[in-house]
């Protein structure tokens, strides 16, 4: 008798169509990944492993709600699996867009993958779901959160580009303008063309007053990366508050009765005064502002007379490096005004997010 082989040292014929699979998404052929996922999803609907590369595959492909749909059932089938809550947290944060829901609830993924991570001892997806909280909370403006998060995950790899440069740009939104500025530089000297640490050097450098050096940064940045950073769209001063003209004209008229003796004004960008007045301070990229007091809230000791006259101001080089189009920008500066005047009639920002106006 010829000699017997084991057949439980061969793999399964599953394990061997995930291998492929996997190797298909390596190689970047995600829709013959997609497609051999499906498959065994097919004979097999429940199988995590399908799901997460199911889940995978879609993201790369920008099908970004079909991919969330795929990241909910793997996770109901393998609720404590690391990779697959990294890969659902990081959708959600960095792949739905602007959508502060999302992002919030890719948050909730991070602090749970962070303490799984922790309990396992697994170092490499701990610094990973660090600085993917640290990125999610710089998005929805908790900067000094993120702080905590992004030194942590430095804690674990003090090197990471990554995480150096999103805790420089909570530095900056923080508004501790001289520690920022070193920490891209810091960056740059291990990622001389980071493109996103230009960008900000240029915003610190325009903030000093240095145009040369601003136009030098914002060029580099727009060379390396065209796409992320596209020329701002200008549309010069006249025109500018001619828009924003519009953009009043076109309030309804019952808002309008809140604009008695408010002051609407164009600045280039905000001043520190402007920031620094609130704790946290504001972001030196907000489009507006709204200085005084809401209606409602006007007193003074001395009968009638307001201390603090209202005004409304929008900074025309924000609004112009937010918008990608003419089109789009004078539609956000009636998006603006509108949200400023929102917090004139005492609107807060969860208020005016639910009202699409954040």
């Amino acid at each position: 008798m010829g000699k017997r082989t084991s057949k439980q040292a061969a793999p399964s014929d599953v394990e061997v169509r995930l291998d492929g699979v996997a190797a298909a998404f390596e190689e970047g052929a995600f829709e013959e990944a997609l497609a051999g996922a499906e498959a065994l999803l097919a004979e097999a609907p429940g199988l995590p492993e399908a799901l997460h590369w199911q889940a995978a595959t879609l993201t790369e492909l920008r099908r970004i709600e079909e991919a969330l749909e795929a990241y909910g059932k793997a996770l109901k089938a393998a609720p404590d699996d690391l990779e697959l809550l990294l890969g659902a947290a990081e959708c959600l944060v960095c792949r739905v867009g602007d959508d502060r829901e999302a992002v919030e609830e890719g948050l909730e993924l991070c602090a749970r993958g962070r303490k799984l991570a922790q309990r396992a001892s697994d170092v490499e997806l701990l610094f990973e779901f660090l600085l993917l909280e640290g990125t999610g909370l710089n998005q929805v403006g908790e900067c000094a959160r993120a702080m905590v998060s992004l030194e942590a995950a430095l804690g674990h790899v003090p090197r990471s580009v990554e995480a150096r440069l999103e805790r420089a740009i909570a530095l900056f939104e923080l508004c501790r303008f001289p520690d920022a500025q070193g920490a891209f530089e810091e960056v740059l000297k291990d990622a001389a063309d980071e493109p996103w640490a230009h960008h900000y050097l240029g915003l610190l450098a325009e903030r000093r007053g240095e145009a040369k050096e601003a136009r030098k940064r914002f060029g580099k940045a727009q060379a390396v990366a065209p796409k992320e950073f596209p020329p701002p769209v200008e549309l010069g001063e006249e025109a500018f508050d001619k828009a924003v003209e519009d953009a009043v004209k076109a309030l309804p008229g019952h808002v309008k009765e809140y604009l008695d003796n408010v002051t609407i004004a164009v600045e280039e960008i905000p001043k520190d005064e402007d920031l620094l007045g609130e704790s946290p301070p504001l972001s030196p990229c907000i489009l507006g502002v709204f200085r005084g007091s809401p209606v409602g809230e006007r007193h003074s000791i001395l009968g009638t007379f307001d201390p603090y006259p209202a005004s409304i101001v929008l900074y025309q080089k924000n609004l112009e490096r937010f918008a990608k189009t003419r089109e789009e920008l004078i539609e956000q500066i009636g998006i603006t005004v509108m949200h400023e005047v929102g917090h004139l009639m005492g609107l807060d920002e969860d208020d005016l997010w639910q009202r699409g106006l954040d």
